[in-house]
């Protein structure tokens, strides 16, 4: 399941970068406002998150962080979701994110379901940890793991099939 893609590292200075993180930032809002239709929806299935790895990983980091810095801001402006007081934790998670995948298609020059699961681990590990120091709960800080295994589930093999199948020839 190891597949080789071709993988970008956009500049800043490339109006590219730009037009391909808008493009990931209205994924990561159209997700979102989809998943909450459902019960919890947000909490289980961190809908946020899904197109910040997907353009960190595919595009690099530089696009990876400005969706992973815009999507929080602009879904909380426009639906208060996530509430303000949740966006400290959710921009340190989807900046780890979106470092850790970059990182990792840079370093490995492909994409592989045990690549995009570590990346996964690796930023609920460390935003877990993050989030816990920033909010002074370890219950609050547990949440992802407790409630959003499917998302992440979603996150590794959503994400896996995204960038081989759907985004693998651009």
């Amino acid at each position: 399941m190891d597949t080789t893609v071709k993988l970008h590292s956009l500049s800043y200075k490339e109006a590219k970068a730009w037009v391909v993180a808008a493009l990931f930032v209205g994924g990561n809002i159209a997700l979102p406002q989809l998943f909450h239709l459902v019960p919890q929806g947000g909490m289980v299935w961190l809908p946020i998150y899904f197109f910040t790895l997907v353009g960190a990983y595919k595009y690099g980091w530089r696009v990876g962080l400005l969706t992973a810095v815009a999507s929080p801001l602009v879904n909380s402006l426009a639906f208060s979701m996530p509430a303000a007081a949740l966006l400290p934790a959710i921009i340190l998670k989807s900046t780890l994110l979106a470092v850790a995948a970059g990182y990792a298609a840079r370093k490995f020059k492909r994409v592989s379901l045990p690549l995009i699961a570590g990346v996964v681990f690796f930023y609920q590990a460390i935003g877990t940890l993050g989030e816990w120091l920033i909010t002074g709960s370890l219950d609050a800080a547990l949440q992802d793991i407790r409630l959003g295994y499917p998302g992440m589930l979603l996150q590794v093999f959503g994400g896996y099939l995204f960038i081989k199948y759907i985004i693998r020839k651009n």
